[in-house]
């Protein structure tokens, strides 16, 4: 072995590769099996970016608890005190919007020579932590429980005055909007075409 070195050492390459420099082997070789497996190239995503994930790689969705619909108090933050209804929720961080509560100011671009950049605002979401379920009846913000009637449904109500918050015609007035924006947003679609 040590023979086979010595002549790679004294051995001299041509002036075109290497520029006539020595050739030397290092004294210790080179490991034939490498061990390590190549690892595939990931985008590593910003903490604020990323989703948490169950290890089918669907997003974790969190029990929030308050609904679509609900009449809410603000308890903290900005807007604290201030009462609203919610009308969007978001599971996988817990967040939700309110309607008319934590608005923030929208800058819109001008999409065309027509159509001039405006300043709106818009409902940004807040977290589900920080709003109570609140009774109009009896101005009162309280926490949720769950119980079952005699016939055997299982709702929510409101543990200061309860009160309960899951009833057919809540439902039917959520239901009801929503169908109303829907006509609303397809005819001023239609209207603009």
């Amino acid at each position: 072995m040590a023979a086979l070195q010595s002549s790679f050492t004294s051995l001299s390459l041509s002036s075109n590769s290497f520029l006539g420099q020595r050739f030397s082997l290092p004294l210790c070789l080179p490991q034939v099996g490498l061990t390590e497996k190549p690892s595939s190239i990931s985008a590593k995503l910003k903490q604020w970016e990323r989703k948490d994930c169950k290890p089918n790689s669907l997003p974790v969705l969190h029990k929030v608890h308050v609904r679509v619909g609900d009449t809410i108090k603000v308890i903290s933050g900005r807007d604290k005190g201030k009462i609203g209804e919610i009308t969007e929720i978001f599971r996988h961080n817990s967040t939700i919007k309110v309607k008319e509560i934590n608005l923030k100011t929208k800058h819109v671009k001008s999409k065309g020579e027509d159509e001039p950049g405006q300043i709106i605002k818009i409902e940004a979401p807040i977290h589900s932590s920080n709003v109570m379920l609140y009774s109009e009846e009896q101005n009162v913000a309280s926490r949720v429980g769950h119980k079952t009637l005699d016939n055997g449904k299982r709702v929510r109500y409101l543990i200061k005055t309860g009160e309960i918050i899951d009833s057919a015609e809540n439902w039917k007035r959520v239901i009801k909007e929503k169908e109303k924006k829907t006509e609303a947003v397809a005819a001023s679609q239609a209207f603009d075409i």
